[in-house]
């Protein structure tokens, strides 16, 4: 039995089941968490959600900023790209119900054990864990029972820091864009939302994951960032997004045994 941990899909479904040969997947035995952005920009979006919904228990998956977009699309608050691919999903029989299905999706999924952290992009530099919990935790839940009212909210870059003083709407806003967009931070901690190269590159961003290295919290685990090629210098937050829908690979973390597979991308 194993659990492996499986960078951004978007729609690259082929190149998944080629991952899972090459880990040897059981369906009877092993489990798979998913670090969001299942769908858009690869092919084979609606294959990709019908594989993961029909796993059941035996899958976790964060929801990703391209799965809330779709999300949106679908309430009629976005319009889909002709660059995501999203026509056969959008003309799906079963779009009612996966659509559905993707809003029972957490933004953050913590283990129960206590010992894993899943999420799209990252969390908030000002957050503790109990505030990450919390912020997710809201709007998870207003997903799943009233999702035309977060949804009608959720575009835009402000408020980038986290305060007692926010309004609920400003509360939901940045727990997703912290959750599902970010990538750097100004070094007061403030979300920056445009960037998305390499580290390197930058002499006045800090990477989110700076300001958790020593925070308390899980091992944790995230997709989201390309550029990283899924490199994070963290030894306990490791970056799983390797670039599969612009032609680099897919990559799976084994928990268990601490080794990462990859197979070539589209």
């Amino acid at each position: 039995m194993a659990t492996y941990v499986i960078g951004d899909l978007q729609g690259c479904f082929d190149v998944l089941q080629r991952l899972l040969q090459r880990i040897n997947y059981n369906p009877a035995q092993d489990k798979l968490w998913f670090c969001g952005d299942l769908i858009a920009r690869g092919p084979q979006s609606l294959e990709c959600l019908q594989f993961v919904k029909s796993l059941g228990n035996n899958a976790v998956s964060v929801l990703g900023n391209h799965d809330l977009h779709f999300i949106a699309c679908y309430y009629g608050f976005g319009t889909a790209k002709a660059k995501d691919l999203l026509q056969p999903l959008l003309d799906s029989p079963q779009l009612d119900e996966l659509v559905h299905w993707l809003c029972q999706l957490p933004l953050l999924y913590i283990s129960p054990d206590q010992r894993y952290l899943l999420v799209h992009a990252g969390l908030a530099p000002q957050w503790s864990l109990d505030d990450a919990v919390k912020q997710t935790d809201e709007v998870q839940q207003l997903l799943r029972s009233d999702p035309k009212t977060l949804l009608s909210v959720m575009y835009g870059n402000q408020p980038d820091a986290f305060s007692a003083d926010l309004s609920a709407e400003q509360r939901w806003r940045f727990a997703i864009n912290s959750c599902t967009r970010m990538r750097f931070c100004r070094p007061d901690g403030s979300l920056e939302l445009k960037e998305k190269g390499h580290p390197r590159y930058q002499t006045s961003l800090v990477p989110w994951y700076e300001f958790w290295r020593n925070k308390p919290r899980p091992e944790l685990f995230f997709g989201h960032w390309a550029a990283l090629n899924g490199y994070s210098p963290v030894a306990d937050i490791h970056a799983l997004d390797t670039g599969c829908v612009w032609g680099n690979a897919l990559t799976a973390y084994c928990l268990e045994t601490q080794q990462r597979y990859s197979v070539a991308g589209m």
